[in-house]
């Protein structure tokens, strides 16, 4: 169900919602619920989603603060309990598009063993790398004419993104991995190329963005698909730069995901 109907100022968009759980549309830089890392904040999804529905609801899964786009929540405790399950056990399609810098292979899988990452929602100590697989295909791409590291031109992808494992910060660290950061990643990614984005074009977020989510209702059993837009810094990139589109690669292993919002 989609939530086309205008909303009042600073609601959140709703992009599902039945009796049991509700998808919003996360705008980046909100977090999901009140942390350490950011005690300055005074705004979360959980409080504002709860605030607009006046009910509780139940966060299921997390989106870093930066990334915006599709977060569930269960609007009751058996149904936060068998969603966040589902989450755990991967069984919950999730789709996100991205900007990186460089031009990566047309498609592909990086495997690449990860940590748990030491902060404030996991400080134990880490049991060592656990395997972490991430599935991606290229869908466009484009060369600027300013120098940023030693090339006379800066390149960049934008990328369609499937982790088909779930550790914490697996595509931020996944992409940087490969020497692809996501542009805008404070943490993982390349300062200059994110001054870049700053400078020359007014981008200062993080440019990823869950743009699907697909599982089976804990309820009903029936498939849910989610769609969400990539967001306005996205669109706004789209309209100012010359993206190349790259053909779809026979091989990819996104072969059969549905179109991107992008395009």
């Amino acid at each position: 169900m989609t939530d086309a109907a205008p909303r009042p100022a600073g609601e959140l968009p709703i992009l599902f919602r039945d009796d049991a759980l509700v998808v919003i549309d996360k705008p980046s830089g909100l977090l999901v619920h009140r942390s350490p890392i950011d005690r300055h904040e005074t705004r979360f999804a959980v409080q504002l989603l709860r605030n607009q529905l006046g009910r509780h609801v139940y966060p299921v899964h997390r989106l870093d603060k930066g990334t915006s786009g599709a977060l569930a929540f269960a609007l009751d405790k058996a149904t936060a309990t068998a969603l966040a399950e589902r989450f755990a056990d991967h069984r919950v399609r999730k789709t996100y598009i991205a900007i990186v810098r460089g031009w990566p292979p047309a498609s592909g899988v990086i495997d690449y063993p990860l940590d748990a990452v030491q902060d404030a929602y996991a400080p134990a100590a880490p049991a060592g790398p656990k395997p972490c697989h991430t599935a991606y295909r290229t869908l466009a791409t484009v060369e600027l004419p300013q120098r940023v590291d030693r090339y006379p031109t800066s390149r960049y992808a934008l990328v369609e993104l499937e982790p088909e494992t779930g550790r914490r910060h697996q595509l931020r660290r996944h992409l940087a991995h490969v020497s692809h950061p996501i542009v805008g990643d404070s943490t993982y990614g390349k300062g200059r190329h994110n001054r870049l984005f700053v400078d020359q074009f007014g981008v200062s977020r993080l440019l990823l963005a869950c743009v699907g989510l697909e599982f089976a209702h804990p309820s009903t059993g029936q498939t849910v698909r989610v769609r969400a837009a990539p967001g306005p810094e996205f669109a706004a990139l789209r309209r100012q730069l010359q993206w190349t589109a790259v053909p779809p690669s026979a091989s990819a292993d996104l072969s059969q995901a549905p179109a991107s919002p992008w395009q």
